[in-house]
Formats: structure tokens, C-alpha cells, sequence
């Protein structure tokens, strides 16, 4: 598999965890961040999947 061919980083660079344990910037929970590297594609769009839902609920929420 090529680097092309990569699910890629959510990441945005802004990196503070709240106090559910979730980035403000991505919306990946800690966990998720620190095994990103090792997570095959599957597993990464599993948690984009999340990561979406996750978004949705802090725009409603704030």
C-alpha cells in the first residue's frame, strides 16, 4: 500500500484534549490519536465515522 492510498489524519493541529478526553481540534479521542499509526484503514474510517458524529454533536451542543 502506498502513503496515497492512506485513510489520512484528521488532525488540524490544534491539539488540547477537553474533559472528555477528546480533542478540541479533530475530535478523536485520546486513544484514538495515540493508535492512529498503528490502525489499518478500516479501523481509521471506523473512527472518522465517529469523529463525525462527534462534530455533529459539538456544533449542536457547542
Amino acid at each position: 500500500m502506498s502513503v496515497a492510498d492512506k485513510v489520512r489524519s484528521p488532525c488540524v493541529s490544534i491539539c488540547a484534549l477537553n474533559e472528555d478526553d477528546v480533542c478540541t481540534g479533530c475530535h478523536r479521542s485520546g486513544d484514538e490519536i495515540t493508535r492512529w499509526t498503528r490502525m489499518d484503514n478500516a479501523e481509521r474510517r471506523d473512527v472518522l465515522r465517529r469523529v463525525a458524529e462527534r462534530e455533529k454533536k459539538f456544533l449542536i451542543h457547542g
